[in-house]
């Protein structure tokens, strides 16, 4: 789970939500639960922005209330870390795959409703394991 601090202030009537991790990321709502609602899609959209542009995506910082990531998009910003960190562009896992090109693009679209079991064999090529586990909410 991926869950980044936001910070909410009163605007007006509503409340405005920005980011400490993502100083492009200003959204509203018209009560903490939209505002943090709207904050997980302003989110994504930063997210995606940056791994079009090929920028860091940072790991959350701390602070309270938050937006958390949706699964998905939690594995897919883990999967574009770990390229990054390793120096590994999308040909070369594309080739480490043997998939073509696009279907490297569509995994790490935050927009695209990849497989799982895609983004497992991807990490796999990066030599990571892609771990599961249920808990109970708080």
């Amino acid at each position: 789970m991926l869950a980044y601090p936001i910070v909410l202030e009163d605007d007006e009537g509503s409340l405005l939500a920005t980011s400490p991790d993502f100083p492009e990321l200003t959204t509203f709502g018209i009560d903490t639960d939209e505002a943090l609602a709207r904050g997980v899609d302003a989110l994504e959209e930063a997210i995606a922005a940056r791994i079009h542009d090929g920028r860091d995506i940072p790991l959350p910082s701390q602070g309270r209330p938050v937006a958390v990531l949706p699964t998905l998009t939690a594995v897919k910003v883990m999967l574009y870390r770990e390229m990054r960190a390793q120096g590994i562009g999308k040909a070369e896992l594309a080739r480490r795959l043997g998939w073509h090109l696009p279907q490297v693009d569509r995994v790490l679209d935050v927009q695209h409703n990849s497989r799982m079991d895609q983004l497992d064999a991807a990490l796999g090529a990066l030599g990571q394991h892609l771990y599961v586990r249920a808990s109970a909410q708080r």
